[in-house]
C-alpha cells in the first residue's frame, strides 16, 4: 500500500475514535485498558509509522516527524479519556473530549492531511521517478 494510501486509512480509523471514546464515556465503560490504549505504537497506523516499510528520506521529512509526535499525543489523551471513564469522571471525560482531545485530533489529522499533500505534490513534479510516492 503506498503512503498515501495508508495516511488514508489512519485519517479513517483515528476519525473512528471519536464515536468510540463518546460511547465509551455514554456507557460508564472503557472496554480498553487505558494503558494499552496510550502507546502509539500498538495500533495499525502506529505499526505502520514505527516500521520498515517507510523510506529513510519520508522518516527524514518534518511532516513525519510531526505526524509521528501528534499520533503519540493522540494516544496520551485518548488514554487519558478512558482513564477517567474507568474511575468513573465522566464530566472530566466529556471535558477532555471536547478540549484537550478535540485539540489533538484536529491537529493530528491536520498533519496527516499535510503530509499526504506534500506526497502528492512530490509525485506530480515532471521528472518524478515512477512510484515517487509510494518511496517517498
Amino acid at each position: 500500500m503506498s503512503l498515501e494510501d495508508e495516511i488514508t486509512k489512519a485519517i479513517a480509523a483515528h476519525g473512528m475514535w471519536k464515536k468510540w471514546l463518546r460511547i465509551a464515556i455514554d456507557n460508564g465503560k472503557a472496554g480498553a485498558n487505558p494503558v494499552e490504549v496510550a502507546k502509539d505504537d500498538a495500533c495499525p497506523f502506529g505499526q505502520w509509522l514505527y516500521g520498515s516499510t517507510i523510506s529513510a528520506t519520508a522518516r527524514a521529512s518534518a511532516d513525519y516527524t510531526s505526524v509521528r509526535k501528534l499520533h503519540a499525543d493522540f494516544h496520551k489523551c485518548a488514554a487519558k479519556v478512558l482513564a477517567c471513564v474507568v474511575q468513573g469522571q465522566k464530566a472530566q471525560a466529556d471535558a477532555l473530549m471536547t478540549g484537550e482531545y478535540a485539540q489533538v485530533s484536529a491537529d493530528l489529522t491536520s498533519a496527516m492531511a499535510k503530509w499526504k499533500a506534500a506526497i502528492g505534490v512530490v509525485s506530480a513534479i515532471p521528472g518524478s521517478p515512477p512510484g515517487t510516492s509510494e518511496k517517498y
